[in-house]
């Protein structure tokens, strides 16, 4: 099947068309700068436009920065707070004039990994990071996805919520060097190896492909590795959503990935 995902960042907005038997991407990948203010107008109206770049008429899978309940953004991360209580599926329906189906960009990044990528034939508990504006979780249990676990706004023992001491968009902005923000991460992990006890963790996001050069600061128990899709993750994930939501035909809160 073919569908239109796309990756609603901080920053970027990331669309490309899938092709979800196999993951691939069958048109280039396209961003553009996630407009400021993050209204529900000015995204609704950006996403009208990359619609019609695309020129699709079809059904469009969204990985939104919130935590989304029966189509309902509960959280805004990122983006403006009159997101908060919206049903964003289907006013981005009426927005773009196609179906749409919309989750929390991290677990659809976590359902790209799980299904075609370092995730794949993994038992037991898989945590997905995505490192980038914020920070992003997805948790998996055999295969089963435990939806909008929203854990990059944890606090920290040091007082400070993860997202805002460990982000990529944190290193960048303090000009950090990979030596200074990796033991801030290392710090992240570790907190939530011990909440959860993974036995793998899997890193997305622009930094993934970066992960030689804080690795070593890493000290977690469980293997941690780098996102197949690195930030592609979003995209590929939003469009399994929206397929599975078309198949089964109704409100879907989480997803079985085999294993």
């Amino acid at each position: 099947m073919q569908i239109l995902g796309i990756d609603v960042g901080g920053t970027g907005i990331k669309t490309a068309i899938v092709d979800t038997t196999t993951g691939l991407l069958l048109s280039e990948r396209n961003r553009i700068a996630t407009p400021r203010p993050a209204t529900p107008e000015a995204i609704g109206k950006t996403l009208k436009a990359v619609v019609d770049q695309h020129h699709w008429s079809g059904p469009i899978g969204i990985g939104f920065p919130a935590a989304i309940q029966h189509g309902i953004a509960r959280t805004a991360a990122n983006i403006d707070n009159s997101f908060i209580g919206m049903p964003v599926a289907k006013f981005f329906s009426e927005q773009t004039g196609c179906p749409v189906y919309v989750a929390n960009d991290a677990d659809v990044a976590g359902l790209a990994e799980m299904r075609f990528g370092a995730g794949k034939d993994h038992a037991g508990v898989v945590l997905i990071v995505t490192i980038g504006t914020g920070l992003g979780t997805a948790l998996f249990i055999d295969g089963h996805l435990f939806p909008n676990t929203e854990l990059g706004h944890l606090y920290l023992e040091n007082g400070i919520e993860a997202e805002r001491y460990a982000s990529e968009s944190v290193r960048v902005v303090n000009n950090l060097k990979w030596k200074e923000w990796g033991p801030r991460f290392n710090r992240y992990l570790t907190t939530l190896e011990s909440l959860l006890w993974p036995d793998l963790i899997v890193l997305g996001g622009g930094v993934s492909k970066d992960l030689g050069k804080f690795s070593p600061m890493i000290t977690t128990k469980a293997p941690v590795v780098a996102a197949s899709f690195l930030n592609q993750a979003g995209i590929v994930g939003a469009a399994l959503f929206a397929e599975e939501q078309l198949k089964n035909g109704g409100d879907i809160q989480s997803m079985d990935i085999s294993i």
